[in-house]
């Protein structure tokens, strides 16, 4: 005889892909929150998000400059450093380029245009990367680049070097595999409506994007200027006191930063977040995109500044 808690298998498969449904309408609602935010809205959460990612970086570089834990442990424990990054998005707020574009899914509903998509992600990034230029500006003024005798600012310098030593293809992969990542995390939080269960969420799926050395483009913008910076700026007495020339980091400069990391990072994360998470999971729940007609796209009535 079966109990009152007993479920067949039917019934247990059926509850899963109600799950699955609930977060994918979720996801759905998430990007069209973000399309219909008011662009000046959008602008100024974009550019808090770029501080908040450089915050993180510079929690990664404090913790991991003169570590002696060990090539891995230092690692994760920068990982877990650099989580605050998307703590602090989901929890004070602000528009992410890597999780923003989860608004594939908003566009495969048909509830978007392209356009739109395309206008919000534009936005979203040059936000980021005037936040992510702020920060380097208010460091470099801070002269945190002279912390730990300065070795603060060599770890920083050896990370964006490395950065920009990728090839293309490398660049373009790792940037994939960072934003499935970033944007997996996204999605768990989908399943809870607690902000310290979201914020816990995320910590494991950043940790390890950092550790294993996958590129954020947004952080990117951040560590790539900054790294340029010190190059061009510091003063020589900050050379000196490594003994090292500026001209070992002569390769640290924005031809390079541009054309060797954030075009194919970039590239890399809108694949990674849109196509592999966002249309991947619309896939699964669809079962085919032969039901999309781009012709059929409802244009959804997008908010005004004035309002």
């Amino acid at each position: 005889m079966k109990t009152e808690n007993s479920q067949s298998p039917l019934a247990a498969n059926q509850q899963v892909a109600m799950k699955a449904e609930t977060s994918l309408s979720i996801a759905d609602d998430y990007g069209m929150k973000k399309v219909q935010k008011a662009s000046w809205q959008s602008f100024t959460l974009a550019i808090f998000s770029g501080m908040f990612i450089a915050i993180a970086f510079v929690f990664y570089i404090s913790v991991t400059t003169g570590s002696d834990a060990g090539w891995g442990m230092t690692r994760f424990i920068g990982g877990i450093a650099f989580s605050l990054g998307l703590m602090l998005v989901i929890a004070a707020g602000g528009e992410l380029f890597t999780s923003t574009v989860l608004t594939s899914v908003t566009w495969v509903n048909k509830r978007i245009t392209m356009k739109q998509q395309l206008q919000c992600w534009v936005r979203v990034y040059v936000g980021n990367m005037v936040g992510a230029l702020l920060m380097v500006l208010l460091i470099m003024l801070g002269r945190l680049f002279e912390l730990a005798d300065g070795q603060w600012g060599l770890t920083a310098l050896n990370i964006a070097q490395h950065k920009l030593h990728h090839t293309w293809l490398q660049a373009f992969v790792l940037g994939i595999l960072c934003n499935v990542l970033v944007c997996l995390g996204i999605w768990m939080t989908f399943a809870t409506k607690d902000l310290l269960t979201k914020c816990f969420l995320v910590i494991l799926p950043v940790a390890m994007f950092v550790a294993a050395g996958f590129e954020h483009c947004i952080a990117n913008l951040f560590m790539l200027p900054f790294g340029i910076a010190v190059q061009n700026f510091a003063p020589d007495s900050f050379f000196m006191a490594l003994e090292i020339s500026r001209d070992q980091f002569s390769d640290v400069n924005l031809t390079n930063a541009i054309f060797n990391n954030l075009i194919p990072v970039t590239l890399g994360n809108i694949i990674g977040g849109a196509v592999v998470i966002g249309l991947g999971y619309w896939l699964v729940e669809n079962g085919s995109f032969s039901t999309f007609n781009t012709t059929s796209i409802i244009k959804p009535t997008v908010k005004t500044e004035a309002d």
